[in-house]
């Protein structure tokens, strides 16, 4: 699409009063509609040249925008981060209803994981009545390494970080694909040998996995393929958690 076809209106003017910020609130205006041309930026928003490129490459070294594969200025990684912390309070909230209601159907312990670097976080948790010492305490953190979580966490990631976090793995590329295929991943072992698990992706604001879902319990009660038993599960738990996040 050539750029003279694409019609950007002037977005309303929000003031703060600050001379800078309200000129970088109008770039970020500008691309809501879209990723632009320092061209389009410089003449929809009638700044002058000099200001917007370097307004721009600041926002950009901030990571609050971007650059597409052509080269235009886009909304940035950061902007999507604030939303889904912004949203995580929520998310919290109804995980306690969604995950108590998961393992009350099926009498194994459900979690909620988050990513923080390479580590996989409990930020909440059903646990099964019982469990004694399979209980994971909230804020329990654990290696990216292995089991069905981390594999989950890791499955949709880009490339460049996909292979980054299968060094020292115990799970491939090829189960990685099977994990995005099937919709859940699952494992056998963990903290405890005699434990299975079985694990969903909740994703936020444009489709992005922000957090896991996990099913765990005994072999016993989880079977050795938990995923064919108990996927449907997880993958339903992790879509109400979903929908509340704004996928």
């Amino acid at each position: 699409m050539s750029i003279a076809s694409v019609t950007v209106t002037t977005p309303p003017r929000l003031e703060s009063g600050v001379g800078v910020l309200d000129k970088a609130s109008l770039l970020l205006s500008v691309l809501e509609a879209g990723p632009a041309t320092l061209a389009t930026l410089v003449s929809v928003t009638g700044l002058k040249r000099p200001t917007v490129h370097r307004l721009a490459l600041a926002l950009e070294r901030l990571r609050l925008v971007a650059r597409d594969g052509e080269g235009r200025f886009a909304l940035g990684p950061r902007l999507g981060d604030m939303v889904v912390e912004a949203r995580h309070d929520r998310l919290l909230r109804s995980a306690e209803t969604v995950l108590g209601e998961l393992r009350d159907r099926t009498g194994a312990s459900a979690r909620l994981y988050r990513r923080r670097g390479q580590l996989r976080v409990c930020v909440a948790a059903a646990e099964a009545r019982g469990s004694g010492a399979d209980t994971v305490p909230i804020g329990s953190s654990f290696p990216m390494k292995s089991g069905a979580v981390a594999q989950v966490l890791l499955a949709w990631d880009e490339p460049d970080l996909l292979y980054e976090g299968l060094r020292g793995a115990r799970f491939s590329a090829s189960m990685l694909s099977g994990v995005r295929r099937r919709g859940w991943a699952q494992s056998l072992g963990g903290w405890e040998p005699a434990m299975a698990t079985v694990s969903a992706p909740v994703r936020g604001p444009g489709g992005r996995v922000i957090a896991a879902v996990s099913l765990s319990g005994p072999v016993s009660r989880l079977t050795r393929h938990p995923g064919r038993e108990y996927g449907c599960d997880a993958i339903d738990a992790a879509i109400r958690l979903s929908e509340v996040s704004g996928h």
